[in-house]
């Protein structure tokens, strides 16, 4: 199953479909989908990030041009971010992947229910001093080990916390270019090219799916689909941490 490149098409169409719709949860998506298919947390989090180089990389530069990127926040955001993507990496091919599978799938796990209670209900702007260093550090560090998690948590808790949301997406979208990349060049630096057959079936599938992505977004709410997303990625969290503690 792990080498079959029709599970890997139809894992990049659906993870592409969410995001498209949803803006948000590319990388845990696929990265629950391959988990659950058999794939180990390093390939499957290299996989992920290498085909996510070219969709972050059209998101930034969009917002970027569009003006929905604050250059100073980007800026506080980029550097502590690209050091927790690169530990994360590392750590994460440095460890068994049997070892650790159990504590990916519990991350994914949480993950789920945060995108699952932010569809439940509605966030208040609080106003409170956000400490970027950290969260772009947590940020990128868990990206890396979860296989995604940048995207909801860092702007999640920026948008929590009062900032502009337009300024907030778009400045996080344009530092996880940076940060997807060096994830990718730790991951192929240790693990190699080996994992090309997955990266090519999440970008067929991602690429066959935009157009349906955009349909679904007029057609389901947001709410409805954060739903949606929570509940799968949950369910198949649990069902990879049922088979790893086997």
């Amino acid at each position: 199953m792990e080498g079959n490149l029709v599970n890997f098409i139809i894992v990049g169409f659906i993870a592409q479909v969410i995001d498209g719709a949803l803006g948000m949860a590319y990388g845990v998506s696929s990265t629950t989908f391959l988990l659950s298919i058999g794939i180990a947390p390093a390939p499957a989090s290299a996989s992920v990030h290498t085909a996510e180089i070219f969709t972050s990389a059209v998101s930034g530069l969009s917002h970027l041009r569009f003006g929905n990127v604050d250059r100073r926040l980007f800026k506080t955001l980029l550097i502590p971010g690209v050091v927790g993507g690169a530990l994360g990496a590392y750590i994460l091919t440095a460890m068994p992947g049997s070892a650790i599978k159990p504590f990916v799938g519990i991350y994914l796990l949480v993950m789920g229910v945060m995108i699952l209670g932010k569809a439940l209900k509605k966030h208040k702007e609080t106003g409170a001093k956000t400490r970027l260093v950290p969260l772009a550090l947590a940020g990128g560090f868990l990206d890396a080990v979860g296989g995604g998690g940048w995207g909801p948590i860092v702007t999640s808790t920026l948008v929590a916390r009062g900032h502009n949301p337009r300024l907030s997406i778009g400045s996080v979208n344009l530092a996880e270019f940076f940060v997807t990349v060096v994830q990718a060049v730790t991951f192929f630096a240790i693990l190699g090219l080996a994992n090309w057959r997955i990266i090519l079936g999440l970008v067929i599938g991602g690429v066959l799916a935009a157009p349906l992505a955009a349909r679904v977004t007029r057609t389901l709410t947001p709410r409805t689909l954060m739903i949606l997303v929570g509940g799968l990625v949950m369910a198949l969290s649990i069902r990879t941490i049922y088979l790893a503690l086997l």
